[in-house]
């Protein structure tokens, strides 16, 4: 699957600007000098955890301790936690390719 350029801008606005505010501050774009490394490294540690939470409700669900229902909320929220990632990833390596091929 492919995610193209639109997807990637409509993820970074979710992050940034439309998002709640408790979630932008979690992202550190209203921290005054906070920059785009600073969201990256943020929304790469939230994916993270989300992926790790989602393994450990998939494993409480293995061992019979678990609900079904917890286990297709923790996939669903990493599986969009990494979608996103990977959208502003992939816009990222577009940019930079477009950069490389002006000249100067």
């Amino acid at each position: 699957m492919s995610i193209g350029a639109l997807d990637a801008v409509a993820a970074y606005g979710r992050a940034t600007s439309t998002a709640a505010p408790t979630a932008v501050a979690a992202i550190g774009a209203s921290e005054p000098g906070a920059g785009f490394g600073d969201m990256i490294e943020t929304m790469v540690t939230e994916a993270t955890s989300s992926l790790h939470a989602a393994e450990a409700a998939s494993a409480k669900q293995v061992a019979g301790k678990g609900d079904m229902i917890d286990v297709a909320t923790a996939i669903g929220s990493a599986e969009v936690a990494l979608d996103t990632v990977v959208a502003v990833r992939d816009r990222v390596v577009s940019a930079y390719s477009e950069i490389m091929r002006m000249q100067i």
